[in-house]
């Protein structure tokens, strides 16, 4: 009997992490989770059969060595582990930058030592800045925040371990991912539990701005899906944009939701626009996102009793939480 390929997923019980882990499954993997449990949750797996070809190691990727036999015989390593948010890294950097850094360069030397066929790293496009639009893959980096520069020095390391070691890297840089699973708790930034547990409660929904601005909202299974096709591909040492190519106002989204409306203050470092050029994608991956953003919105609306122990979020609790985001980059 032929036994399954295997692929490693680092933050694979996290948001986009556990949705990687469901399709490799699908694709017929035997797939390895490591996870530290911080912002990801096994809940996030629970739906998984119990026969499934899956492993759940708990554990840091920074106390990782390359010696470990979770990658043992890994064809596929997709890297997605890592501290996500902005306010937090602006208040703390070292944790950032030895998270999604250095972790990331023991995630390496564990791949490298067992010479994976593919490493993609999970980049953000959060390192473009304030992008011209639409963004190419070449656009210049000018990160605005410790969370996009650990990001993308992250992204610089598994490059430089593919020009050094040979170790076969692609990246994607995610644009603004949203669907089921997204998290829910912690620091404020994520829109869509902010806003599902706003219409939970009944309250007027906190748009930042005037809400004309837009993003590229792109759903989480068409994200797997592009780490999926970077994988397979026969390209190697490429940067890859993955987002709808299709930005939505915030208004829209408000809009979709239907609820009342609080204006707050627009933040200083952010876009009025992200907006991705995903030609390289479709070219070199044959990738398409296939799901519009309206089904995406309905999709989450059917479940969106799992926001309903979300944090509330008011103007003067989000006014707080941003006072050091305002601080640090007016």
């Amino acid at each position: 009997m032929t036994s399954k390929p295997v692929a490693v997923v680092t933050g694979g019980a996290g948001f986009i992490g556990s949705h990687m882990t469901d399709l490799l499954l699908d694709k017929g993997f035997s797939v390895r989770v490591i996870d530290n449990m911080t912002g990801g949750h096994i809940k996030n797996l629970a739906h998984l059969s119990k026969e499934s070809a899956l492993a759940v190691e708990e554990i840091d990727i920074c106390d990782l060595d390359e010696k470990s036999k979770i990658f043992n015989n890994a064809k596929y390593v997709f890297h997605f582990a890592g501290i996500g948010d902005i306010v937090p890294s602006i208040e703390a950097p070292i944790d950032y930058m030895a998270t999604n850094v250095m972790g990331t360069v023991k995630v390496l030397e564990c791949a490298r030592a067992v010479n994976v066929e593919k490493f993609v790293y999970a980049a953000s496009s959060s390192c473009y800045g304030l992008a011209d639009v639409p963004t190419l893959e070449t656009h210049k980096i000018s990160p605005q925040y410790p969370y996009a520069l650990s990001k993308n020095l992250g992204e610089q390391s598994a490059f430089h371990w593919h020009r050094v070691y040979g170790l076969p890297v692609n990246s994607i840089r995610i644009f603004n991912a949203y669907g089921p699973r997204v998290r829910t708790t912690g620091a404020y930034g994520a829109v869509f539990g902010v806003f599902f547990k706003q219409k939970l409660a009944g309250v007027p929904m906190t748009v930042v701005g005037d809400g004309t601005q837009t993003r590229d909202f792109i759903y989480v299974t068409d994200v797997a899906s592009g780490f999926y096709g970077a994988a397979g591909t026969a390209h190697t040492g490429e940067v890859y944009n993955i987002g709808a190519g299709n930005p939505q106002s915030v208004n829209y989204l408000v809009e979709l939701l239907g609820c009342d409306v609080e204006y707050i203050p627009k933040r200083p470092g952010e876009p009025d626009c992200t907006f991705a050029d995903i030609s390289k994608a479709q070219t070199q991956l044959s990738w398409q996102p296939n799901v519009s953003f309206e089904d995406g919105v309905a999709e989450m609306l059917k479940n969106i009793d799992a926001w309903r122990d979300a944090p509330l979020w008011t103007p003067d609790s989000i006014a707080e939480a941003t006072d050091a985001w305002f601080k640090a980059l007016s």
